[in-house]
């Protein structure tokens, strides 16, 4: 186990490092964005969707845990 955890924490090390395989690393998609100011309606369309995804699953758990406290209700009546 403690030859494992070794091998793992190298291997995450390792794996960390940048691969230089790739010549440019410039995005020229995400300067044209940026230089016509577009780079902002794309920020604030991803903030939208995450913020609904969260909010979203924010609710699931709450119904989640209703249903949970019901079903335990349940259970110790019956």
């Amino acid at each position: 186990m403690r030859n494992f955890k070794a091998l793992s924490l190298i291997a995450f090390v390792l794996s960390s490092f940048p691969i230089f395989a790739q010549g440019d690393t410039s995005v020229e998609m995400a300067d044209v964005l940026r230089t016509n100011g577009k780079i902002y309606v794309v920020v604030v369309g991803l903030v939208i969707i995450l913020t609904g995804v969260i909010i979203f699953l924010l609710r699931v758990e709450k119904k989640l845990n209703s249903l949970e406290k019901k079903e335990l209700e349940n259970k110790t009546k019956g």
